[in-house]
């Protein structure tokens, strides 16, 4: 069997709503909403880059060296950004992954069909390994409706004691034609995290958000490069928080996260080289800060047997 690079594909549709969850990483390699593109995906025959639509478990963004202290052990982990001397963006990226029919601690079935009707929940068991001393299931449910995508994840502490814990997940919203820094960005956070300049750790605790990180009101990134994790979010009635990208052609995208995701990360890839752009800017739910490991800003810690949920989704621009 000649598999792609992501391994299995999963589609889902819903009227003019498709999008594609793959095997390796359990992670969204497209979405369409309304027939225009949702993400900023890649092609079938690509291999995942830069974490389009990956998902970030068992913490997201960057540990400091590589290394933290947990219940008076030292936990020293691979450096997968050996340039900047950090462990990025967690152990599952690169997993296979499969599909579920039913309480993933009972039945951690699998089935090899490709189309799966409005839904698809997919699986992974994290072991221990070098630097992480936990049994972490994973378990992710994409769902398509009239209102677009909805994202619920399922991580479950299997282990004997207490684990460190965040999560976040990579999409990169579409921005259909626009250049980056022509889209309308409106980000509801009115504080964000400082990091230096070299190994964008960091340096102290958020503080109120300075007038070129301020997109509150919804404006042009401009030159603006951002990798920057925002906090004290605004949230709707409902609880919800928006980022919305609007672009100069019709329609938007608008990614939301309910309670629990107390952070988000917006870049814009002003690292990426030339040659490889990416047309979209990245959206990341996060339940912790960058280096949580570390710092503690955010950090869940799971009990033995207990499990976290979280929903958040990409829909088009009202």
């Amino acid at each position: 069997m000649n598999l792609p690079p992501s391994g299995r594909q999963w589609s889902i549709w819903h009227g003019a709503h498709e999008a594609t969850v793959v095997e390796i990483g359990g992670g969204l390699r497209t979405l369409s909403l309304d027939g225009l593109p949702g993400i900023a995906g890649y092609a079938e025959d690509e291999v995942c880059r830069s974490c389009r639509g990956q998902v970030l478990v068992p913490w997201p963004n960057r540990i400091r060296d590589g290394r933290y202290a947990f219940a008076g052990a030292e936990h020293g982990l691979a450096l997968t950004e050996p340039d900047r001397g950090v462990a990025l963006h967690g152990l599952v990226c690169w997993l296979p992954w499969q599909r579920r029919h039913g309480d993933p601690a009972t039945d951690p079935a699998t089935d090899p069909a490709t189309e799966h009707g409005d839904r698809v929940t997919v699986g992974t068991r994290l072991p221990p390994q070098p630097g992480w001393d936990w049994w972490f299931d994973v378990e992710v449910s994409y769902r398509l409706t009239d209102d677009g995508l909805t994202v619920d994840t399922t991580v479950t502490n299997l282990d004997r004691t207490p684990a460190p814990f965040g999560y976040a997940a990579h999409p990169y919203l579409a921005l259909r034609g626009t250049p980056v820094a022509a889209a309308k960005l409106t980000v509801p956070a009115a504080a964000y995290l400082p990091v230096d300049e070299d190994r964008l750790l960091p340096v102290g605790g958020p503080r109120p958000v300075t007038a070129d990180l301020d997109f509150r009101a919804g404006r042009a990134m401009g030159p603006t490069a951002l990798d920057t994790a925002y906090t004290d979010l605004r949230r709707n009635g409902d609880g919800r928080w928006e980022v919305t990208l609007t672009g100069t052609e019709a329609g938007g995208v608008t990614l939301w996260a309910q309670d629990g995701f107390d952070w988000l990360q917006v870049y814009n890839g002003p690292m990426l080289p030339l040659d490889r752009p990416i047309d979209g800017v990245a959206v990341e739910p996060m339940t912790c800060a960058p280096d949580a490991f570390n710092t503690g800003l955010g950090l869940i810690i799971l009990g033995p047997g207990e499990r976290w949920t979280g929903r958040w989704g990409i829909a088009p621009a009202r």
